[in-house]
C-alpha cells in the first residue's frame, strides 16, 4: 500500500528500484511520463490511496498501481475509509513518505491499528516504512511516533539531509538551514 500516493514516487522508488535522477527523467515530458521505464522488482500488488483522483489515475494507466482508493482520509464516516482499513489490514507492506502529516491523529492510529492487526494471510510479516521532515510539525511528528510504536515494533531509522531551506522557513526556523529527512521502519509485532 502507498498511502497518501500522489503520482507515485514513492512506488517508482521502493517498488521499481528507481533512484532520483531516473524518477526526474521520468518526468522529463508529457509523452514520457505515460510509462515507468522500468520493472518491479519483486512480485507485489500496489494498491494507491490518496485524495486526488487525478494523481491515482494516472498511477493506474502507468501501472504503478493495480488498485486505488481515492478520498479524504480524515473523513472516517465514508465507505473509501472503511475500505482503506480493509485494505490496510491485508496488506505486507505500508509505504507512506511525507504524508502522515496531512492526516489526523485519530485518522493515523485507525490506519496503523488496521495494519499492525493484519488479517487474513497478512497477520504475520508486515512491514511500514515512513518518514518525518524536520524541523516542521515536530509536535505532530511526535504524537504519530507515539502511534506507531504503541501498535507497531520498532525496527531501525536514519535521518538525512533533505533539502535547503527556503528563506521564509529560515525566518520561520531561526538557525536551521537544512531540512531532515528522518525514515522509520517498523513491522507487525511478532513478525
Amino acid at each position: 500500500v502507498d498511502l497518501c500516493s500522489c503520482f507515485g514516487n514513492t512506488t517508482m522508488a521502493t517498488v521499481y528500484g528507481m533512484s532520483y535522477d531516473e524518477i526526474r527523467d521520468n518526468w522529463s515530458d508529457e509523452t514520457r511520463c505515460q510509462t515507468i521505464d522500468s520493472t518491479r522488482r519483486f512480485p507485489v500488488n500496489v494498491t494507491g490511496i490518496d485524495i486526488s483522483a487525478p494523481a491515482l489515475s494516472y498511477g493506474k494507466s502507468a501501472g504503478l498501481y493495480d488498485a486505488t482508493i481515492c478520498g479524504d482520509l480524515n473523513d472516517r464516516s465514508t465507505p473509501e475509509f472503511e475500505q482503506v482499513n480493509k485494505v490496510m489490514g491485508e496488506a505486507d507492506i505500508l509505504l507512506s513518505t511525507a504524508a502522515l502529516v496531512y492526516l489526523d491523529l485519530e485518522t493515523i492510529e485507525s490506519i496503523v491499528s488496521s495494519f499492525a492487526k493484519g488479517s487474513g494471510a497478512a497477520t504475520n510479516e508486515g512491514y511500514v516504512l515512513v518518514n518525518f521532515l524536520n524541523p516542521f510539525a515536530l509536535e505532530k511528528a511526535d504524537e504519530t511516533k507515539r502511534i506507531l510504536l504503541k501498535h507497531l515494533e520498532f525496527v531501525g531509522s536514519r535521518a538525512t539531509r533533505h533539502r535547503r531551506m527556503s528563506e521564509l522557513e529560515m525566518n520561520n526556523y531561526p538557525g536551521e538551514e537544512w531540512s531532515l529527512l528522518e525514515l522509520w521502519v517498523l513491522r507487525r509485532r511478532g513478525a
